[in-house]
């Protein structure tokens, strides 16, 4: 599976990728992240399943689910307090939840 999280810049979404990518590691999953800027998001979108949108970037949502939608690319829009996720287990959460796997589903 692969992750792709936006941000404006590309400083707040390395810190998100970073910690998703240690939490699916630490759960044996074969999950990696990168991050990416909105700019960047079209060329971006070829190597990622699933893109994490920072919660500053919700007035763009509809368009990025529009580029996504035809590469068949989910779209998680981040809640605010997602910088908080230290150890990224809620963040991973998230993604499985989006792709409709169970924590219990290695």
């Amino acid at each position: 599976m692969r992750i792709l999280v936006v941000c404006g810049a590309g400083a707040s979404s390395t810190f998100v990728a970073q910690r998703v990518r240690h939490a699916a590691h630490d759960n044996g999953l074969d999950y990696t992240a990168s991050a990416g800027t909105e700019l960047s998001l079209p060329i971006d979108l070829d190597a990622a399943d699933v893109v994490l949108v920072g919660p500053h970037l919700e007035h763009a949502l509809p368009r990025i689910e529009r580029v996504a939608a035809t590469r068949g690319t989910t779209v998680v829009l981040l809640p605010h307090d997602i910088f908080s996720d230290l150890d990224g287990s809620r963040t991973l959460a998230l993604v499985r939840e989006a792709l409709g796997e169970s924590a219990g589903t290695l």
